[in-house]
């Protein structure tokens, strides 16, 4: 099949687990023997077309909009911060041209055929909409997360470009059942959901390949002594993923597992107040802060050099972060409550055990199941194990590409 694939952020433009997806997913697919052609956002006047990995991509560059934003906000969008309102206009600036590119550019002059135009959340969402009726050709659109669910409450306006896109879509895939049940709530027709979850590459995200002194170097630059456990935990610092609950349960681990170290990987608005808490609560030295982002490598060395990750998120569709440390063998805690794929990913209990299921709100629950982890140096090496092979099995891109692939063949007949 031939797709048109309008997606917020992909390489080399990052800002979270969505461009992640996106890179993954497209190169199986063009494994798989499909043509994709990608619509992205256009960050530090990037190639306007080029192939990345394989991948046809197209970033129409967005001229400065911060003169005339009123024109393009609405509702309340209005009440917005100007960055806020900014990055509004640019997106609906960049979903325009995207979908002019790809109706009046590559299908009447270069005399391109479409099977299925797709979009990936709110962001990306007006480009298909827009294109699939210019061409006649069905609409998916993927959920990887809703505004309310990341927010708490969020954007009217944000929630009713999510409402339009799910009632213009042919095919909704989201990437959980929790998602499922979420938007079957928010009024989806359930009958036209699909849920393919996301995935890893086992190969890049296998702990055997590296070299133990690399691990043994990153542990020494973070601070970490030879009989130190390192608890991890990667993700945006913001109320949704939960690091300053974390950081609650710090006193009550250190009280059991004194040789607990807790290492913090992230950027968000939460930086000055986690700092903040770990020094009343008096345990600035058992914190590491790393508030950056770092590439896939540091990354995987990270999760080699942990003794458990956690990860308390509050909401959470998926988590690929949760995908990953599975790969790299290691136990991981995760929140359970509400919409939660971590879920569905961790096996908290029998035979298959690969982690624990906790409230992510309460700083005790969380305590527990750390301390019950550290304390057993079978249990850990069991869960590692337990969680790598469950990947293998379940989520690899191979296998999620595929999948995809079948919800795709559905749609186009």
């Amino acid at each position: 099949m031939r797709l048109a694939y309008f997606v917020d952020e992909y390489p080399p433009f990052f800002r979270g687990g969505l461009g992640t997806y996106a890179m993954e997913i497209t190169r199986e697919l063009i494994k798989l023997g499909h043509d994709i052609s990608v619509f992205s956002r256009n960050v530090d006047r990037a190639p306007t077309r080029d192939v990345w990995g394989g991948v046809e991509v197209h970033r129409p560059l967005i001229p400065p909009l911060k003169d005339v934003t009123s024109l393009f906000t609405q509702g309340d969008v209005r009440n917005w911060d100007i960055e806020g309102q900014a990055f509004y206009a640019e997106t609906f600036y960049y979903n325009l041209l995207s979908a002019s590119k790809l109706v009046n550019q590559l299908v009447i002059l270069e005399k391109r055929d479409y099977d299925l135009v797709i979009s990936h959340d709110w962001l990306a969402a007006i480009g298909g909409i827009v294109a699939s009726k210019a061409i006649k050709k069905p609409f998916i659109f993927h959920f990887h997360s809703t505004e309310g669910g990341r927010t708490g409450n969020g954007s009217a306006t944000i929630k009713e470009i999510e409402r339009i896109a799910s009632q213009r879509a042919d095919m909704i895939v989201t990437v959980s059942y929790a998602m499922r049940s979420e938007l079957v709530r928010l009024g989806a027709d359930e009958e036209k959901i699909r849920v393919v979850y996301n995935g890893v590459d086992p190969e890049k995200y296998n702990e055997d390949r590296l070299e133990a002194e690399e691990v043994s170097q990153l542990r020494e630059r973070l601070g970490m002594k030879e009989d130190e456990l390192m608890i991890l935990f990667i993700g945006r610092l913001n109320w949704v993923k939960g690091a300053d609950t974390l950081l609650q349960a710090m006193p009550l681990i250190l009280r059991e597992v004194p040789q607990a170290k807790l290492v913090i990987l992230g950027r968000g608005e939460q930086e000055k107040l986690l700092m903040n808490m770990a020094s009343n609560l008096g345990i600035e030295d058992r914190v590491v802060f790393e508030f950056k982002y770092v590439s896939e490598d540091e990354r995987i060395l990270l999760y080699a050099a942990s003794d458990v990750v956690v990860f308390p998120s509050k909401y959470e569709p998926f988590g690929i972060v949760c995908t990953e440390a599975m790969s790299m063998s290691r136990p991981v805690i995760v929140g359970a409550k509400g919409t939660s794929g971590f879920r569905e990913q961790i096996v908290p209990y029998g035979e298959e055990i690969n982690g624990f299921h906790i409230d992510p709100n309460d700083p005790h629950d969380i305590a527990k199941y750390v301390v019950e982890v550290l304390k057993n140096d079978d249990l850990r090496v069991k869960m590692g194990k337990n969680g790598r092979n469950r990947v293998l099995e379940m989520f690899t891109w191979e296998r999620i590409a595929k999948e995809t692939i079948k919800v795709y063949e559905e749609v186009a007949g």
